[in-house]
């Protein structure tokens, strides 16, 4: 990894160079080190990489193939009348094999309403599933395959909070039915906002623009670890295939909500009982609010919820209240929000929220019920 590390900042710099260049308008000539370049030409060179550079990112790649694809399940649901949700009994989704008793991780919109689930292993084993419990407000669900321990294959979870925009990430997944298929990209965004199932937002998602697609869906994506740090879930797409914009519901997440699954069978969520307004710059100026001020500028407190008992007040004509951080982690935005309180948080716990209000900042306590 240290190997493919430097390789990796050897050919950015690389690259900035060459940028550089042909902004300034000049020709380049990349080839062996020390290598004279052909001033008589105006035509760009081939550039020469190592085969051995090429060669250790290749191995990366298919060493956490190997490892990681055995835990990758193929996913398909019947429903009544026994017809696939999809059509034509082809895979309707991606899952993956979190323990050593059987359990797997998929997407709720994957296994809902399911007469039956058959599940494949890469191994070329199939079997049936039980549904141990769905999340509608993560679009998360757990199902259970009986196979002996020493077939099933785990792939960890990571921590979600280290992952950061940049970073190279692998997807695996069953594709429009093509069953194991890798595809590789880099974290676009995090602290993205997706719709659950319901009238809850998931909050904290990722964003990547490694290849996802129908079928990918409860499949994971992985750090070059080997470890998941989301499950796919949904693509920004106008066709159903993949634009370069897919989001996953982070690992952190993902934790919280199978281990109750399995321990319970249902997630209990926190709620504040707020509704969000954007701040943008008609809001600034009206209430002359600070220009760079960033967090979750507070429309409604609903009455008798948390917000509203603790003091916060719902938007007026010269005021608003902002809340910039919660337990002393600043909030940008609503999406980061409700994603700190979807995985950090339950009902009956006390935070403490920092609130810009007219030129003053305010430490509330505020304690959480549980989402209506």
């Amino acid at each position: 990894m240290k190997q493919l590390s430097q390789m990796l900042r050897v050919l950015a710099f690389g690259g900035v160079m060459l940028l550089a260049g042909l902004l300034a308008g000049g020709t380049f000539q990349v080839g062996t080190a020390g290598s004279p370049a052909d001033t008589q030409s105006n035509i760009a060179q081939p550039l020469v990489l190592s085969s051995d550079l090429m060669t250790e990112m290749e191995r990366v790649f298919a060493e956490i193939y190997n490892r990681v694809a055995p835990s990758v399940v193929a996913i398909t649901v019947t429903t009544e009348g026994n017809t696939s949700t999809f059509g034509g009994g082809f895979s309707t989704g991606s899952g993956f094999v979190v323990d050593m008793q059987g359990h797997i991780i998929t997407n709720l919109h994957v296994v809902d309403d399911a007469e039956t689930i058959e599940v494949v292993m890469f191994d070329g084993t199939q079997t049936r599933a039980t549904f141990i419990g769905g999340d509608a407000d993560s679009d998360l669900a757990v199902i259970k395959v009986d196979i002996p321990a020493e077939r099933l294959r785990p792939v960890p979870l990571a921590d979600s909070d280290t992952v950061r925009v940049g970073q190279t990430v692998l997807a695996i997944g069953n594709p429009f039915a093509n069953d194991w298929t890798l595809t590789s990209g880099i974290v676009s965004a995090l602290n993205r906002r997706i719709s659950g199932l319901n009238n809850y937002s998931i909050g904290g998602v990722i964003q990547t623009d490694a290849a996802i697609n129908p079928g990918n869906s409860g499949g994971p994506l992985l750090n070059l670890q080997g470890e998941v740090i989301g499950v796919n879930s949904q693509i920004n797409s106008q066709t159903r295939s993949n634009s370069g914009v897919g989001f996953a519901v982070p690992s952190n997440l993902v934790k919280r909500v199978s281990q109750e699954l399995i321990a319970q069978g249902f997630v209990r969520y926190s709620y504040i009982g707020i509704h969000m307004r954007d701040i943008d710059l008609d809001l600034i100026e009206r209430l002359n609010l600070p220009d760079n001020i960033r967090g979750v500028a507070v429309r409604q407190a609903v009455s008798g919820f948390p917000a509203a008992v603790s003091g916060i007040q719902s938007m007026g004509v010269d005021t608003i209240d902002v809340i910039t951080a919660i337990d002393g982690l600043p909030m940008r935005n609503f999406d980061e929000l409700i994603g700190y309180l979807a995985i950090n948080t339950e009902p009956g716990q006390t935070v403490n929220l920092t609130v810009y209000r007219n030129g003053e900042i305010l430490n509330v306590p505020v304690t959480l019920a549980e989402r209506p």
